[in-house]
């Protein structure tokens, strides 16, 4: 059925706290509509998108949705943590769109610039919408994050320009639209969903294949992963590797950055923005929320960093960053507070989980977040934190936050420690106890 949302009045939102679907509640008060939602925990988006007019509910039930109710727009993980709301959903006579739908919806008709890759989405997509930005090109942003500053994860602009990040989670990124495609890098991941790197790669191929012969795929066309899916494609192919520079100053360390940079740089080639213009706008990009992100400093004089780095290509680009800041061998000591996303991604990578810490000094393992899946006791912190001193890094794990929270806050950090807290959970916790926020 053909939904015109400029005819819906009312929108709810299950799931409205995740870090996508927010961005379409917030698209929506701008709109003017009435927002409401409901959520199985309370957060700092929730409170925010309630300070903007929201009203939500913490729980989650069929009985949440309120009567007079035009649209539902639900997270695609409802399907399979709560299957029975799911069918509810689905059996009602209220229209039911899920969010990789709406951005589907939303992104038609509009000149669509899709961010996708394993890593570096999110930073790619805050310094293109920082290009368009600053050249007055008033996008429309979608981020899966919250930008530095304005602390959101929406921008409503009024031009034909929209940037979305795109996540390739259950082929989520299908349903966009896009006429230029970035392609940052694809990696084994989501291997709860996928079978394995192949079967990512279909679906990296299945969107570049959608790309319009007028539009572009951005990309590393020497990327052994890349090769075969953009081979034969429609659209024009752009390498990003021609607009590398390694000596460009970014706020953000880190070559993985900078090759995030160059696509972007690559993609204000084609809007097309003056190359000066383009380089100014990265030079002021502040990055984004749990993204290399300054907590605070300790009393000791400790630095306390947090970052979402959660899969083991970005933890090594990560860390890779912070020694490019704080070297050996200037005798700065490097402690990672580390949550592991999920108990399939932790056992399928274990090997690489267990070497990608070589940059850190001691590795301090929480409690597995689990999220969408129920654990069979097979992977635990421990497992992993013995892999780790394995690879020769002093590796600690912990059955629970508190006990992590008192060890930290009692660790002998002084001026030449840095503490950063890791991973797509609530790792963030640890360093904003011991910081008293």
């Amino acid at each position: 059925m053909q939904l015109d949302l400029s005819k819906i009045k009312h929108v709810h939102f299950i799931g409205i706290g995740g870090i996508g679907i927010s961005a379409i509640a917030r698209m929506m008060l701008a709109e003017g509509k009435v927002v409401t939602g409901q959520d199985m925990q309370d957060s700092e988006i929730i409170h925010d998108l309630e300070k903007a007019g929201a009203k939500i509910m913490v729980g989650q039930s069929i009985e949440n949705i309120p009567s007079d109710t035009e649209l539902v727009v639900y997270t695609i993980a409802i399907e399979y943590y709560d299957p029975e709301l799911f069918k509810k959903l689905k059996e009602g006579n209220i229209p039911v769109r899920s969010y990789p739908e709406m951005l589907g919806i939303v992104s038609a008709g509009k000149y669509t610039i899709a961010i996708s890759g394993t890593h570096g989405k999110t930073t790619t997509t805050g310094m293109i919408a920082q290009i368009l930005m600053d050249n007055k090109k008033d996008p429309s942003v979608i981020i899966g994050s919250l930008l530095v500053g304005s602390k959101t994860n929406f921008i409503a602009g009024k031009s034909e320009y929209f940037v979305v990040e795109a996540c390739e989670y259950r082929r989520s990124f299908l349903q966009v639209n896009p006429k230029v495609l970035v392609i940052t890098n694809i990696d084994a991941d989501h291997l709860d969903y996928y079978k394995d790197i192949e079967d990512i790669k279909s679906a990296f191929r299945e969107l570049a294949t959608a790309v319009p012969a007028d539009g572009f795929v951005v990309c590393n066309v020497n990327d052994k992963n890349i090769k075969d899916v953009i081979e034969g494609i429609n659209a024009k192919v752009v390498d990003y590797q021609e607009f590398f520079d390694e000596h460009l100053k970014l706020k953000i360390p880190g070559t993985h950055n900078k090759r995030n940079a160059a696509a972007a740089r690559a993609v204000g080639s084609i809007i097309p923005i003056e190359s000066s213009d383009v380089d100014s706008a990265l030079l002021n990009f502040p990055g984004t929320w749990r993204r290399f992100e300054y907590k605070g400093t300790l009393p000791s004089g400790t630095k306390v960093y947090d970052d979402y780095a959660h899969h083991p290509a970005e933890i090594t680009a990560c860390l890779q960053g912070f020694r490019e800041l704080y070297p050996n061998g200037d005798g700065w000591k490097i402690t990672i507070v580390f949550q592991s996303h999920l108990f399939s991604r932790t056992k399928a990578l274990l090997p690489e989980f267990a070497s990608c810490f070589t940059d850190a000094d001691k590795v301090l393992v929480l409690p597995i977040y689990f999220a969408r899946e129920v654990d069979d006791g097979t992977i635990t912190p421990q497992i992993l934190a013995d892999k780790i001193l394995e690879n020769g890094v002093d590796a600690l794990a912990f059955t629970d936050f508190k006990s992590a929270e008192e060890f930290v806050k009692n660790l002998n950090l002084g001026e030449k420690d840095i503490l950063v807290t890791l991973g797509a959970g609530q790792a963030y916790e640890v360093g904003d106890y011991i910081l008293g926020l």
